[in-house]
């Protein structure tokens, strides 16, 4: 349970510094690990595992679909292998060699992935990638997850790097406020109660779980009472939470920095569907692509905010009451 929160007046830190430093950590302890890039390893932040071991850091240069091949290769070999790059380059460009050599043959690739959504700002539209949860999440044996602040960066690549299975972990650019506390143990298929509520269940992830959490705090003084759960594990869900907050609250709020269409808005609207049918309301980029711009105003632009977040959870209150 999370205390009341000001994410203005948190502490941030980028998921991609912790990334870097993780990969440094894990690299330790892990003689079999290597590390590969796409030309982009100081902002993806691999070039600390460059640094500090060399002959197991690949730069593939500006040739994601290679980069794909070769972690594949690796892989093959019983190596646990990194694959980073922009999301919209890791998960764009080479998405049907990612789905003919890692996820058809279940190889042990990490493909971890920077500048997700549309906090990549002054990048523009061809840069902001919010379709990759969509496309990764439709691939059999790849396993999706969206980590919500630093700490659970750092325990989910602790958690799933012993496991010997796809992944894809997408982390945006900026620094997201520190929500999580240093216990937090994040488990692979299992969403995270942040707030009880009774009124409206927010099912959130990314940098969306902290305005969540404010968006809740600050609706409190209007007399709403919002449950909030980080859902940073997007494959495989956890459906039993997701039908439990439906039928504790009758109403449901997603909340992401991605495509409505195909992300956790989608994933949570097929497990109602099928289970628990209840009202749903999906907050997120609409069916269209980003503007150029500093990267919390983009955000503002496209109702990725507090405010943006709050206007979602009414409507699903009044369509509650109809």
């Amino acid at each position: 349970m999370a205390e009341k929160i000001d994410i203005n007046k948190l502490p941030k830190k980028a998921l991609r510094d912790t990334y870097g430093e993780v990969l440094v950590e894990l690299g330790k302890i892990d003689p079999e690990m290597v590390v590969l890039d796409a030309d982009l390893s100081e902002s993806t932040r691999t070039h600390k595992f460059h640094v500090a071991y060399p002959d197991r850091f690949f730069n593939a240069g500006i040739a994601e679909q290679n980069l794909i091949g070769i972690a594949a290769g690796l892989a093959y070999t019983g190596r646990t292998v990194y694959a980073s790059s922009f999301a919209i380059f890791i998960a764009g460009r080479p998405w049907e060699i990612i789905r003919q050599q890692i996820a058809y043959n279940k190889l042990n690739v990490k493909l971890v992935a920077s500048h997700g959504g549309v906090s990549v700002g002054q990048d523009g539209a061809s840069h902001q990638m919010n379709e990759d949860v969509s496309l990764m999440r439709t691939l059999p044996n790849m396993n999706v997850i969206v980590p919500a602040d630093s700490v659970e960066m750092e325990k989910v690549l602790k958690k799933v790097h012993w496991i010997k299975e796809p992944f894809y972990i997408r982390m945006g650019r900026e620094k997201f406020p520190v929500i999580l506390p240093e216990n937090y143990e994040f488990e692979l298929g299992k969403g995270y109660v942040l707030k009880e509520g009774k009124d409206v269940s927010v099912i959130a992830c990314g940098v969306m779980v902290s305005m969540a959490l404010q968006a809740a705090y600050e609706l409190e003084d209007e007399g709403i009472d919002v449950e909030v759960i980080n859902m940073s594990s997007i494959k495989p869900i956890d459906k039993d939470l997701i039908i439990q907050t439906a039928k504790k609250t009758g109403a449901v709020v997603t909340s992401e920095e991605h495509s409505i269409i195909g992300g956790l808005g989608s994933a949570v609207a097929e497990v109602l569907a099928e289970n628990y049918p209840t009202i749903l309301v999906r907050h997120g980029v609409e069916d269209r692509f980003g503007i150029s711009g500093p990267a919390w105003e983009v955000m503002e632009e496209l109702g990725l905010s507090v405010s943006g977040l709050k206007k979602k959870i009414k409507e699903a209150l009044t369509k509650k009451v109809r």
